[in-house]
């Protein structure tokens, strides 16, 4: 009989929080592997009986010795780990293709959970490589090139846009749903001389001499992303409603919807069309010329306007349609006071005009003040009269005071009926297109930063944009899990939450390369009891 030992090994173990640990060694007889106990340490801490096992594995450095232990590589480790987790376990890999395995998708992971951890371009991203795991927990080793790894999967990604926001939309929507729908611009930097999605257009993000895209946003009715579209630069809001009313029950399969949009998705010439479709309610508002033209031919009167109850009118020719009258005094005073300001501020410049010493032709003082009036739609409020090269005006009063009684004033129209939805019902379901504002915003500015858009073909421009939408569908999801932490009242200002704290805080977790006795070995700090507790949220272990 032949015995062959090997090294000892510790086994540690836990008894009603009690540790001890078994010293044990392994070998073999007659072919057969078998083990033998040689004691047992007990009355120890478990931080000592972990540096015995260690000490056991070789593992530890002795104190003094010189050159034994070196950090040669430090990076992010916490906030990729836990996005590209996330992504996994919300099956986005699978959306994106059914073979995940595969390494395009596994770039476009990268790309999703990059833009919601750093935000920036995709060449500042590629170059992260060395300082963040985002890369290598997606399987690229070494050097990222942007072309291979970001450019080129976006082709990919994009000709499968539309499968994975149905996949999205199976998870989201229900076959009676409450759909919500919004649009916003986003400005290019550049020229797109061949591109047929910029264009000059009404400009929200205040820039300039910029062409634009146009996107429009399907959210469920938590604000939940679904799908997102790109649009050509002077797209109207009307213009897009019937085409995704269409998408969502066709595409998407939902038969019955509650089409929730803002001012101006659903006017005169595409109401009537809407209203023919089979399955389809709507939730919107009017604008203030619509309210106008309700209260001159008398179907609603100003004195329905309470800012303490919603009155509900029906529309005279239309019983099916309802007006939920609402008014809201802080925002009355807002609109009285900017309206006063811009007034003011046209009444100086024409006073300039006016006093001019040197007479001008009528055609050069006309130009002056058109100039003046260029930027908005107050001329209604001013009679001028140019005459042999002199300016005189008048304010209209009247029409100043009318637009005043109306300041606050807002209608949430509907056709869903009173026995489905109440008028607070149909208010309060107005106000859930702040979810989609809410998305406009991390996407475009406070995390996700879509634009400005830097890509020169319309396909490139579309896939940024869906990149920027699946980044926020991430987030989204986050925040859910998270919101027990964010909702926390912190009595000290200093440590309220914020999801950019969070993410910083998972920044923190690192992974450093130690080289130990000329072996190279991979650690992750140790997170403490806030990452700890963010991580539970977020259901995911290290």
């Amino acid at each position: 009989m032949s015995k062959k030992y090997n090294k000892y090994h510790l086994e540690i173990h836990e008894y009603r929080g009690n540790y001890s640990g078994i010293l044990r060694t392994s070998f073999r007889e007659d072919g057969k592997i078998k083990h033998a106990t040689a004691g047992r340490l007990s009355n120890c801490d478990l931080d000592i009986l972990r540096h015995v096992q260690a000490a056991l594995q070789g593992n530890t450095v002795m104190r003094g010795e010189d050159g034994a232990m070196q950090v040669v590589d430090s990076k992010e480790y916490g906030a990729s780990y836990a996005a590209i987790q996330l992504a996994k376990e919300l099956k986005l890999d699978v959306a994106i293709y059914s073979k995940n395995n595969l390494q395009w998708v596994k770039d476009c992971i990268a790309l999703i959970c990059g833009r919601l951890i750093y935000a920036g371009s995709k060449p500042g991203l590629s170059r992260r490589v060395k300082d963040s795991a985002v890369w290598e927990l997606s399987g690229v080793e070494g050097r990222c090139n942007v072309g291979k790894h970001c450019y080129s999967l976006m082709d990919k990604l994009f000709n499968r846009q539309k499968s994975v926001q149905r996949t999205l939309a199976k998870s989201n929507l229900e076959n009676k749903s409450l759909v919500l729908y919004d649009i916003t611009s986003s400005y290019l930097e550049g020229e797109y001389k061949n591109s047929d999605l910029a264009n000059f257009g009404y400009n929200r993000d205040k820039k300039k001499g910029y062409e634009q895209i146009v996107i429009g946003l399907i959210c469920n009715k938590d604000g939940c992303p679904v799908s997102i579209e790109v649009f050509e630069g002077n797209t109207k809001d009307s213009n897009t409603t019937i085409q995704k009313i269409n998408e969502i029950k066709t595409e998407y399969g939902v038969k019955e919807i509650i089409f929730v949009g803002d001012r101006g998705m659903i006017t005169q010439y595409n109401a009537d069309e809407i209203r023919d479709m089979e399955g389809v309610k709507t939730v919107s508002a009017l604008t203030h010329p619509q309210i106008r033209e309700l209260l001159s031919n008398k179907t609603i009167q100003l004195e329905l306007f309470d800012d303490s109850q919603i009155c509900e009118v029906s529309d005279t020719q239309n019983p099916h349609i309802r007006y939920c009258l609402c008014k809201n005094k802080s925002v009355a005073c807002r609109e009285t006071d900017t309206r006063n300001q811009i007034i003011d501020k046209i009444k100086a410049g024409l006073d300039r005009l006016s006093n001019l010493r040197a007479i001008r032709s009528d055609d050069k003082l006309g130009i002056n003040v058109g100039k003046i009036f260029a930027k908005t739609s107050f001329q209604k409020y001013f009679k001028i009269e140019i005459k042999n090269g002199r300016l005189k005006y008048e304010l209209n009063h009247e029409l100043i005071k009318t637009d005043e009684s109306i300041d606050g004033c807002y209608i949430i129209t509907s056709d869903v009926s009173k026995e489905v939805m109440s008028k607070d019902e149909v208010v309060e379901t107005y106000k859930r297109l702040q979810f989609v504002e809410a998305a406009f915003r991390a996407i475009k500015t406070t995390r996700l930063e879509v634009r400005p858009v830097n890509h020169k073909t319309d396909d490139r421009i579309k896939c940024h944009v869906f990149i920027c939408m699946l980044s926020y569908y991430l987030m989204w999801h986050m925040k859910k899990r998270l919101e027990p932490l964010l909702n926390e009242e912190n009595v000290k200002a200093e440590k309220k939450w914020t999801f950019d704290l969070i993410i910083e805080r998972l920044k923190s977790i690192r992974q450093q390369t130690v080289i130990i006795k000329n072996k190279k070995i991979k650690i992750i700090s140790t997170p403490d009891e806030e990452q700890k507790k963010i991580l539970k949220l977020l259901g995911i272990k290290l």
